[in-house]
This record gives structure tokens, C-alpha cells and sequence, in this order.
């Protein structure tokens, strides 16, 4: 479906996207990761054709994007957009209609989506009213109600409560599961680990790491212990055997030295700390985040 190859930007001699390349198909969440700074908001203004790579090619079915496939994209932007001072459904229904969508239908899908989000008794509040969380549910509907092909996601969890959040995952995967293709980007990785299908990391304007997220999980190794527990877990980073810890309260995650044993680990880590839980299984993807980013890796594709 969305085809983008070899895309590079340059700003003032800043190159801020170099070499960027991913493939999103329909029914497919496809995590677009990285650092503040690292280029994904130029790649998704690229998408969306509001600036012009200086080379690449992206393309949607095989057709360069234009202003007929633009109205088949949703777009959710980071930061917020919204006239402050027109009322919630009035703001909906004009944007509806910069896509085109019949004011009825608009107007019927607007109240179903504001039922689902809980915003049905704030039809005719000011945007200004509203709680961010609220407003950002508001952008989220905007996004998505003229039944795009392809939906972009940026920071869609900001400002949204768990309640909240659980609900806008259930409405992604809805999305999903209607075939839609969606580009997903966050810092949240817990997020991304249970969503995305497959990642692109880009560090530094550079693609460092991508392909299926379980490969990838797969590929860095099964020799990361998870352990839930109660008490001060500050010992836990001088275990013999133990490369690196990710400390947490009552949780951590800690890296096994190659060839390690990890039954011994476990009998330090229950001296220490009073156990709750422990698995030896793949590092989680905020792990992974950071030592691709910290360590400065090369291009990785899986």
C-alpha cells in the first residue's frame, strides 16, 4: 500500500531524514520510533505531502501521493489544531466537509464516534472548554471519520487517561481489523509492543533498526530475566552475571552476561528482594530502544 524509499530531507545543512525506507500494508500497525529529533515528523510531513523530499520516492498503490489519495489519509497530529473558541461538533462537521463527506453522514458518524469516546454531552461545548485528554479525543475523530485508508497516528495517547487509552487501542485495532493501514508513532513502547506488527527506528535521520517486531525482540536474545518484586531493588545491579539492570519500582528487567547461570542469578536476585515474578524471555522493546539508540548501532533491518 504506502511505499516510502530512500527518503532524504535536508533543513539549512541539517539533514534530518537520510535513507529512509518502510513498507506499510493494509491491516497492518507499523511503528514509526525513535528520539525527540530523530526525523519521524519530517517523514510523516513527507508523507502527507506537506513538504517535498529533496530525494526518494513515496507512493500509495503505486501512484505518487496527490491530492486524490491525500483524502484517503487520516492524520492525527501532535500537536494540537483545533479552532479553541467553535463548539465540538461544529468543529467535527468542518472538517468533514474539507473531506468531502456528506453533512448527514458526517453528522451521524460524528455523534457515533463522540458516544464511543463519551463526549456526547459536550456536542456543543467550546473546544476551549474542554480537558486536553478531551481534545485530544476530539482530533482523534477527526481523523478517522471520513473512513481513511490509511490513518497516521502521531502521539495518538497524549493527554488520554488508561480508561481512555484502552479505549483508543480497542478503536486502532477495530481499524485494524477493517483492513486499514496505520502508521503509529510514540515514544510509548509498552504501547507500540502491544500494537505494532512491524517497527521502523530512526536515530539521527537514520532508519537504524527494522523489520517484524518479534523477530527484532528475537533476534537481541532470550537472556533478559523480568522480575516483579517488593523492597529496594538497588542491589540487584551488583549480581555477578548481570550485564545490565533496567530498575523500576518493584519491577526490573536485567540483562544476562553471555553464558551466565541463571539459576544462580535467581538465587541472588531471592536474597535480595522479596520475589514475586520472575521469566527469562526476550528483552522488552524499551530496552532494545535504548541500547539501539544509546549505542548508536547501524542500519538493521529483520
Amino acid at each position: 500500500m504506502l511505499k516510502v524509499e530512500n527518503l532524504r530531507k535536508e533543513f539549512s545543512n541539517i539533514v534530518a531524514v537520510d535513507g529512509v525506507s518502510f513498507e506499510v500494508k493494509r491491516g497492518q500497525i507499523f511503528g514509526l520510533l525513535g528520539p525527540n529529533g530523530a526525523g519521524k515528523t519530517t517523514t510523516i510531513r513527507m508523507i502527507l505531502d506537506i513538504i517535498k523530499p529533496d530525494s526518494g520516492r513515496i507512493t500509495f498503490d503505486g501512484e505518487l501521493i496527490n491530492e486524490k489519495i491525500k483524502s484517503k489519509i487520516g492524520y492525527l497530529p501532535e500537536e494540537r489544531g483545533l479552532y479553541r473558541k467553535t463548539r465540538v461538533l461544529e468543529t467535527i462537521l468542518y472538517f468533514a466537509q474539507l473531506k468531502g463527506i456528506d453533512k448527514g453522514k458526517a453528522n451521524e458518524r460524528a455523534r457515533y464516534l463522540l458516544s464511543r469516546f463519551g463526549l456526547s454531552d459536550r456536542v456543543n461545548s467550546r473546544i476551549e472548554e474542554l480537558s486536553k485528554g478531551n481534545q485530544q479525543k476530539v482530533q482523534i475523530i477527526i481523523a478517522v471519520l471520513h473512513d481513511p485508508e490509511l490513518i497516521i497516528l502521531d502521539e495518538p495517547f497524549a493527554g488520554l487517561d488508561p480508561v481512555n487509552q484502552e479505549l483508543l487501542k480497542e478503536i486502532i485495532l477495530e481499524l485494524k481489523s477493517q483492513n486499514k493501514a496505520i502508521i503509529f508513532s510514540t515514544h510509548q513502547m509498552e504501547q507500540v509492543e502491544k500494537l505494532c506488527d512491524e517497527i521502523c527506528l530512526i536515530n539521527r535521520g537514520k532508519p537504524v533498526l527494522s523489520g517484524a517486531l518479534e523477530k527484532i525482540k528475537g533476534e537481541f536474545g532470550r537472556d533478559t530475566i523480568h522480575i516483579e518484586f517488593s523492597g529496594d531493588g538497588e542491589d540487584l545491579k551488583w549480581i555477578n552475571g548481570v550485564k545490565k539492570v533496567e530498575l523500576y519500582p518493584n519491577y526490573a528487567e536485567l540483562t544476562v552476561e553471555p553464558g551466565a547461570n541463571v539459576g544462580e542469578i535467581l538465587k541472588k536476585i531471592v536474597e535480595l528482594v522479596d520475589l514475586k515474578k520472575f521469566e527469562v524471555k526476550s528483552p522488552s522493546l524499551y530496552s532494545i530502544f535504548i541500547d539501539v539508540v544509546s549505542d548508536g548501532f547501524g542500519e538493521k533491518s529483520l
